[in-house]
């Protein structure tokens, strides 16, 4: 007798990692552009004479396209469905991103192509994860947003390893070119195999119940409500630590492979060795993260979102505080250091996502999971643009290549990231915290 019932929950569970894995693929193919520009950075800012300021502003600009639209697009996914937005905003991604092989000719048209990928993008990461948390409760749900997340990571590190060394032997345009057009495979994946939500083959009375109902009716600690019922402390708790860890995240994975590139410079490679050495380093400092959000998703599920959220941040946080100082030294130091920092700088990227999921109801779900992102990117605009514009300074506005002060911009991320294990300290304070998998811990 249990045999069968095992077997007969066997094809949900499966179905269930079906969808995941080729939300995963999708998400591969479809956030390659994502760090394209900063894989082939130094062949662009040459040819039209970008400074560091330049460099970072267009950065920055490529965030706020993402924080306009995930906002909207988080709203639209819980009124029209969230399959359809995550289809038309990769097509309108691949588009704009192809695009900018052929457009691209200088600061201003770069900087417009760019907001354009940035506003398709934005509107990917988080109904992709809206449309994960409908297949999967909350003991699952760390381990599936963290899959999910690694494969943003690996489409970051792929933007490097694929277009850098692309672009040193064929130029930019091919480096870019080739990250652009595996999203149309993505588009096809999307239109043919991914199912919005299981609930419309699921014949209990739980499925049909209004989302609404769901989430006010699942076992919960006494007086902790998710919100709107319960308030929104917990959530805006939450975003605020995502926003300390935005601030260090994104705006490292934008200057890690300028700087790697300046390093293997300074160490006397040619400028063409540079850059693909640089690039290949970059991408597999980046490319770490995603065996670690992955495993700090599960480890979430087990331990608890604070603890998790806590670790992660103050592990990669110390270590911005010398990093840029390893300038000129031992490159297989700097390689070790650049290691460190981008297994920990991503591994709880998940943990936010998730938590804010539990503490909400879900009929907000989606909207919640793009206000959070919104506002956590938006610390993606100002860090990338501070640290560009602290390099300029320093370095009296030489081109990045051939920077050699970086200590202080990259102890700009530290002092940034120190909100992240601050807030999670707060939050666990809060009952709504208790409506998180393994609660307070």
């Amino acid at each position: 007798m249990r045999s069968e019932s095992l077997k007969s929950r066997r094809p949900g569970q499966e179905r269930k990692n079906t969808i995941l894995f080729m939300m995963i693929v999708c998400m591969v193919l479809s956030y390659l552009p994502w760090y394209n520009f900063s894989a082939v950075l130094t062949y662009i800012a040459e040819e039209f004479g970008l400074s560091g300021s330049d460099t970072g502003t267009i950065l920055a600009v490529f965030q706020v396209g993402y924080v306009i639209v995930v906002v909207l697009t988080g709203r639209l996914a819980d009124i029209l469905g969230t399959k359809k937005v995550i289809f038309w905003a990769t097509l309108l991604t691949g588009l704009f991103s192809t695009a900018f092989v052929y457009l691209a000719g200088g600061f201003y048209s770069i900087l417009v192509l760019r907001l354009l990928t940035g506003l398709s993008a934005g509107a990917i990461y988080a109904p992709g994860m809206a449309l994960l948390s409908n297949w999967f409760n909350p003991e699952q749900r760390g381990r599936a947003i963290g899959a999910y997340t690694a494969a943003l990571t690996i489409a970051y590190g792929g933007g490097y390893f694929i277009a850098s060394p692309l672009a040193a032997v064929y130029g930019w345009r091919t480096g870019i070119l080739w990250t652009s057009l595996p999203v149309f495979i993505a588009v096809v994946i999307l239109w043919f195999f991914i199912e919005e939500s299981p609930a419309e083959e699921d014949g209990s009375e739980e499925a049909a119940a209004p989302a609404s109902a769901r989430s006010l009716n699942r076992k919960r600690p006494e007086g902790a409500l998710p919100a709107p019922h319960g308030g929104y402390r917990g959530p805006t708790v939450i975003t605020v630590s995502y926003m300390g860890h935005m601030w260090e995240l994104y705006a490292f994975w934008g200057w890690i492979g300028p700087f790697m590139t300046a390093c293997f410079f300074a160490a006397g490679y040619a400028e063409t060795e540079a850059v693909i050495w640089g690039g290949r380093v970059a991408a597999f400092i980046i490319l770490l993260g995603a065996p670690a959000v992955w495993i700090m998703g599960i480890m979430a599920d087990r331990w608890g979102r604070t603890r998790a959220i806590i670790l992660a941040a103050t592990c990669s946080l110390a270590a911005q505080f010398f990093f840029g100082f390893l300038y000129g030294r031992s490159l297989a130091l700097l390689i070790m250091v650049g290691l460190w920092i981008g297994f920990w700088v991503i591994a709880d990227s998940g943990i936010f996502k998730a938590g804010l999921t539990e503490m909400v109801i879900d009929d907000i779900r989606a909207t919640s999971l793009g206000v959070q992102s919104a506002i956590g990117y938006s610390m993606t605009v100002i860090a990338p643009w501070a640290f560009g514009r602290v390099l300029d300074f320093l370095n009296e506005g030489v081109s990045p290549v051939q920077a050699s002060n970086w200590g202080l911009p990259f102890i700009t991320l530290g002092i940034g990231a120190l909100l992240a294990p601050a807030a999670a300290l707060f939050l666990r304070r809060l009952p709504q915290s208790s409506l998180m998998a393994n609660g307070k811990k």
